[in-house]
């Protein structure tokens, strides 16, 4: 405790910047009173002002102190130099208050109702009036657009309480000045904070917030009434970015991120007189309060953020006195220690706990039972940070670092590891960061040196220098990857396994720290914080373009949280107020989010997180969720790059590309093979050239072929690359490395390359390409070949034909010859093209480009071998020019140029004969059309009219038919392709010349059935037969009921008392499809032929009719089927006797005798048969029967001589015995009968009869005429 003795009333006091000086003012003193706090030392420095000191300010940011006078005078001290600068008449009256800025400017505000800004040596910079005494004078920046000049660049005064006047150095002629509602009171105080806010608080307890932007100038954007009675102070805390207010006997405390929320309320009840001023410190720790009644109340508004993990265990500060250690992943229980001292420092292990200050720390064993302290240990200075792992403790205090065992009596360790120091003595460098895992102490100096030391050795097993001093190093738990961050603020990942060293992307120079993730499947992500924001980062280790670190992801830091622990993508965070709090980062939200109510976009961006991530089980779930294609591709190819191979072919599996899979498969064959085969040098980087033969494939596959060739050629077998660029027809790069690797692979590799190169025109380097190409090797005798084609090729393209066409001409391939004479016609050298062309047997390209020659001797001799109708028809018409008609009309002929040949036939051969056969052959029309003119020129009318038909002038052969009476030829010319209009043209000709049948015929042809039928009932009796015919067709055509009538009046005679041939009835039913009437006719007619002794025409009758009327499904007249039966029977008769077959023979012979009065023509002739053929078969009573038939008298002399006597002799001496007919079943009842009756005797049916034989059908001896559908017996019939 100091006391200062004034000579009067403390008037103003202050401490400058550093705390370092207080300057007090007192009544009745002119003088300065300086107290020195680092040497508790006053002294006076005289102002060397007569007046009454009034005012006194230290600058924020120099040693300036400004000292105002009761008369507006100034004066300004620095303490540096112990310059004195007074200035006089600043202001008329009393100096009141103002303002120091961070540029050194200097506001004063003066009872005078001025406001000066002045410069550093006193200068009046800007000067203003306000209406009102001036007080609380602050400097700061308006909320603007665009910052017009950086600095703070307003003043902003309270005036008269009342108003708040807003002065801007950049626009001091448009000051503001902002009033506000009379119910708040009086401004009893104001602070500026964020981006241009004021917050103002008034005397009747209301609590306001204002925004200095021009468009929100004059709107409050927050308004409370926080205390009852008055409100007396405001204070705002930047570092916890926090508002309090204090009045009656409360303090209420606001969020500045969301005022209307109140954080908290302290009231203090003993305080009845009420509150006085508040104000927090600059790191916000603490809230002072002062009372009316002189009390002075400190609160404490944050705990210090003291924090550390090992593993999943955390150790945090909650309140000064008390230490949490916590393990939530493994769900240990939590215990809370309690401390000695209020530590700045705590560290915590496997199984301890250490806490700290300044060079002690306290070291406490968590055991199961409880929380037992064990020690502590002093050191040798003032300790940065400590470390544990399971048995040592390592601090870091001033560029050193101590290693030492933590339980020294229970654990058996050896004197010389019990503890040591780092550096070594002779080693010159500061150590400014360390760590330590389970196994190793790591630590990093100012001069870069980052060292590993393995406890288990006792010695450093690893060392890396860095370029700059290492600031901070953060190791992964098992200490096999390091992230160091240098003193340029660059972050960096080294591991010290293979000394590899990766610079971390968009490494922000604000980073303060680094943590790795605990979670046993994701070791390779680490994240690192600052202030605001988390920053997630992966490994990828394995992928074809090698180890790189990638940036995730950035997560927002709630304020003021500080990362303990990384745990599965969940951040465990300190928060100011003792507790903890966890934040899951951006980067992982696909582990919290379920997929189905997720939208499509975020689908999207949780798939590249868990790409990222490498959580490729995860990736296959979204991939699923969102089941479009775009996002399997993106899955596969990811897989690719992380060299994945078996998921990579289970995501082109499930997409369905073959190709992919196939690929896939055959690679990792092929790395397996490789890595398997026995003849193998075993060494150190096999493994490595393996991986980078499968990374080559990989990167290929995703199109990136510079990466992939530089993996092939660190691979155990670089010809990959080479094969990769062939296949890619990268043939500069394929020569390149050809060169390298297999040079007697050149020549083939400049053919290809000659071949691409002359596709695309650059003939130059395509001849320069194929000359390399040529090998001259006998083995290679076709890649030779086709190497000299291109040179041939390509010299006829320079212009080097010589040469070109000769090397076509020696080189043995056909192929070659054409496309030099190709070449050579596009460049319009036809005599060496057709030279070329007929070399090579191209004899129809070669005649073409003679014929552009004009040379037809050549022509004339390659004709013979051409095959193009063109070329003989371009040599036709030269012959035909030079009057060799014959040449000409072969080579039209060859040229299939029928009309030219026709021409040429007639017109100069005089060959007619020839020229109709080519037209028939032809049926050229242009080609008839000159027959026909030729052969009107010899007045031969028929055969015009035939070529005018046939060259489709029909009404010019029908004039010319008709003028010279060739109706009938033109008629019968014209056969069935006319028209209608001519075929009634013909009708109306031969109806003009009285010609019935032909008017009938014509007027049938052209539809006219009425006419025709008129015309054809007319003819003369010489064509009766064709006309009525032709009449019978014209009505089944017409369908017409009333010249249906006509027509059969017509034939029944009832016209002109003549009756037709009734067969022409029948034929007339038929063709009208009357099948009823048919049948009666046919029925009458096979009568009449029966009677006229003509059975076959019968037969043929009744059996066409038959089998129509099936044809129809129209039942068969019973009479009709027992006719057919008969006549069948009869005509069976002829054929079994033929055969030898004597019995069947006489059995139908039998059958038609039963029905000799259908046979009226033949009854003696028949009967006789019947009697021989009877006797012959043993039928001796059936004989008799017949035989005595014959001997009436109606018969008797009609019986042929021959047998006359015989017949007579068995009627005299009859034989009566008979062979007895075998019997078979009804194929309907299956009653016994004999074979060749045809009506059951047990069914009553009309039994089916077999057309071989006349017997009944049996059923199981059935099949079918295949013409005709009757049916026979299978075993006759076949």
């Amino acid at each position: 405790m100091n006391e200062l003795s004034l000579p009067g009333r403390c008037v103003s006091l202050d401490w400058d910047k550093d705390g370092d000086t207080l300057a007090v003012i007192a009544e009745k003193s002119s003088s300065i009173h300086l107290w020195d706090a680092n040497v508790n030392k006053t002294s006076q420095l005289d102002s060397g002002m007569r007046d009454q000191l009034s005012f006194l300010l230290w600058s924020k940011t120099g040693p300036l102190l400004a000292v105002g006078t009761s008369k507006g005078n100034l004066l300004i001290y620095n303490q540096q130099t112990s310059r004195k600068i007074p200035v006089l008449g600043k202001h008329t009256k009393r100096i009141t208050c103002g303002c120091w800025s961070s540029q050194n400017l200097l506001a004063l505000g003066s009872e005078d109702r001025n406001i000066t800004v002045s410069n550093h040596e006193g200068d009046t910079i800007r000067q203003t009036s306000v209406r009102a005494d001036p007080a609380d004078i602050q400097f700061s920046v308006m909320k603007t657009d665009e910052r017009s000049s950086p600095g703070e660049s307003t003043v902003s005064v309270a005036v008269g309480k009342k108003t708040l006047f807003l002065f801007n150095l950049n626009d001091p002629d448009n000051p503001i000045e902002l009033a506000f509602q009379q119910r708040y009171g009086n401004i009893i105080s104001y602070r500026w904070y964020g981006d241009g806010y004021i917050m103002i608080g008034f005397s009747n307890g209301y609590f306001v917030v204002i925004s200095t932007h021009i468009r929100e100038i004059g709107q409050e954007l927050f308004q409370a009434h926080n205390h009852k009675d008055s409100l007396t102070s405001i204070a705002i805390s930047q570092a916890l970015n926090k508002a309090a207010s204090c009045g009656d006997n409360c303090v209420k405390i606001h969020d500045l991120t969301d005022l209307k929320e109140m954080d908290a309320i302290v009231t203090l009840e003993e305080e009845t007189k009420g509150l006085d001023q508040i104000c927090w410190t600059d790191d916000g720790q603490l809230l002072a309060v002062s009372s009316q009644q002189g009390s002075l109340h400190v609160y404490l508004t944050k705990l210090p953020i003291l924090g550390d993990s090992c593993g999943t265990r955390i150790a945090y500060l909650t309140s000064l006195l008390e230490v949490t250690v916590a393990n939530q992943v493994d769900g240990d229980p939590t215990l809370a220690v309690a401390v000695e001292v209020e530590p700045n420092f705590i560290a915590v292990g496997p199984y301890h706990l250490a806490v700290g200050m300044n060079n002690r720390a306290w070291f406490y064993a968590l055991g199961n039972s409880g929380v037992e302290r064990l020690k502590d240990t002093e050191y040798l200075g003032t300790v940065a940070s400590l470390c544990l792992n399971c048995d040592y403790a390592a601090a870091l205090f001033e560029g050193k670092v101590q290693l030492h065992v933590i339980e020294d009596e229970d654990q058996d360790v050896e004197e010389d590891r019990q503890t040591k120091l780092f550096p070594d003595p002779d080693q010159k460098y500061r150590i400014l960061s360390h760590a330590l895992t389970t196994d190793f102490l790591f630590y990093g100096t100012d001069t870069g040196l980052i060292q590993c030391f393995y406890i288990e050795d006792w010695q450093s097993v690893n060392e890396y220098r860095h370029p700059v001093g290492v600031r901070k190093v953060f190791p992964d738990p098992n200490g096999t990857r390091l992230v160091f961050i240098d003193d340029k603020s660059d972050g960096f990942l080294y591991c010290p396994v293979d000394d590899s060293l990766f610079e971390i992307p968009d490494f922000s120079p604000m980073i303060t720290g680094v943590l790795w993730e605990n979670w046993v499947n994701d070791k390779s992500v680490f994240v690192a914080f600052d202030e605001d924001k988390v920053y997630t980062y992966t490994l990828h280790k394995d992928t074809i373009q090698g180890s790189k670190v990638i940036l995730v992801g950035s997560t927002k830091l709630p304020f003021s949280h500080k990362p303990l622990l990384l745990h599965n993508g969940e951040l465990t965070c300190q928060t100011p107020s003792g507790k903890t709090s966890s934040v899951i980062l951006s980067t992982h939200s696909f582990l919290s989010h379920t997929h189905a109510t997720s939208s499509k976009d975020q689908l999207q961006s949780q798939l590249q997180q868990a790409i990222k991530l490498k959580r490729f089980s995860e990736a296959w779930s979204v991939c699923k969720a969102l089941g479009n294609t775009e996002a399997w591709v993106e899955l596969g190819r990811s897989c690719l790059h992380h060299m994945e191979v078996e998921l990579a072919i289970r995501v082109y599996r499930n997409m369905g590309n073959v190709g992919m899979v196939l690929s896939l498969e055959d690679i990792k064959c092929v790395c397996i093979c490789v890595v398997s085969c026995p003849h193998r040098t075993q060494n150190e980087s096999s493994g490595i050239e393996d991986q980078n033969l499968l990374a080559g494939h990989l990167a290929m596959f995703l199109n990136d072929y510079n990466q992939a060739q530089d993996l092939y050629l660190a691979s155990s077998y670089p010809m990959a690359a080479l094969e990769m660029r062939r296949d890619l027809q990268h043939w500069d790069s394929a020569l390149q490395l050809a060169k390298r690797l297999r040079p007697d692979e050149i020549p083939f590799i400049s053919k290809e390359y000659a071949i691409q190169l002359e596709f695309v025109g650059d003939y130059t380097n395509a001849l320069a390409h194929y000359e390399k190409g040529i090998t001259g090797d006998n083995k290679f005798q076709e890649h030779d070949e086709s190497c000299l084609a291109g040179v041939a090729r390509m010299s006829i393209r320079m212009g080097d034909i010589r040469r070109g066409a000769n090397q076509a001409i020696k080189h043995p391939s056909r192929t070659l010859k054409k496309e030099c004479g190709a070449i050579l016609e596009s460049m319009k050298q036809y005599s060496e093209a057709a030279q070329l062309y007929e070399k090579g047997q191209y004899y129809d390209k070669a005649a073409s480009v003679y014929i552009r020659c004009k040379n037809w001797a050549k022509v004339g001799e390659l004709l013979p071998h051409v095959s193009s109708p063109k070329i003989h028809l371009q040599y036709a018409k030269a012959k035909e020019a030079d009057g060799k008609y014959k040449e000409a009309a072969m080579a039209y002929e060859s040229a299939r140029d029928w009309d030219s040949v026709i021409r040429i036939l007639l017109e100069h051969l005089n060959n007619p004969e020839e020229a109709v056969r080519i037209v028939r052959e032809t049926q050229s029309i242009d080609g008839a059309k000159m027959v026909a003119r030729f052969f009107l020129r010899l007045n031969d009318y028929g055969s015009a009219i035939q070529f005018l038909v046939l060259s489709r002038c029909s009404d010019e052969a029908f004039q010319l038919a008709q003028q010279h009476g060739q109706m009938e030829v033109y008629a019968d010319i014209i056969g069935s392709e006319a028209t209608s209009e001519d075929y009634q043209s013909i009708a109306l000709y031969f109806e003009g010349e009285k010609k019935h049948l032909q008017a009938g015929k014509f007027f049938h042809k052209c539809g006219q059935y009425s006419r025709a039928l008129k015309h054809l009932l007319k003819c003369p009796n010489t064509d009766d037969s064709l006309a009525i015919e032709m009449a019978i067709e014209t009505v089944g055509e017409a369908k017409d009921e009333a010249l249906t009538n006509q027509l059969i009046d017509y034939l029944m005679g009832e016209s002109d008392g003549m009756p037709k041939d009734a067969k022409y009835l029948f034929r007339l039913y038929m063709a009208l499809k009357q099948y009823r009437e048919s049948a009666r006719t046919a029925i009458i007619i096979a009568r009449e032929e029966q009677s006229a002794g003509n059975y076959r025409n019968a037969h043929d009758v009744l059996f066409s009719m038959y089998m129509e009327l099936q044809t129809q499904k129209i039942k068969i007249p019973a009479e009709m089927a027992t006719n057919l039966m008969i006549l069948h029977s009869y005509i069976l008769v002829k054929i079994h006797v033929k055969r030898g077959d004597h019995l069947k023979g006489a059995r139908m012979l039998i059958r038609v005798s039963n029905n000799i009065s259908k046979f009226p023509s033949h009854i003696v002739p028949i009967l006789t048969s019947a009697v021989i053929e009877c006797h012959r078969a043993g039928l001796k009573n059936s004989s008799f029967s017949f035989a005595a038939m014959l001997m009436r008298p109606e018969y008797r002399n009609k019986i042929d001589s021959k047998y006359k006597k015989k017949i007579e002799a068995m009627v005299r001496r009859p034989d009566t015995s008979e062979v007895e007919e075998e019997s078979s079943p009804c194929p309907y009842c299956g009653f016994s009968l004999p074979e060749c009756e045809l009506l059951c005797p047990g069914c009553k049916n009309n039994l089916p009869y077999c057309i071989a034989t006349g017997r009944h059908m049996v059923k199981e001896d059935w099949c079918v005429c295949p013409h005709c559908d009757f049916p026979a017996l299978y075993s006759q019939f076949t």
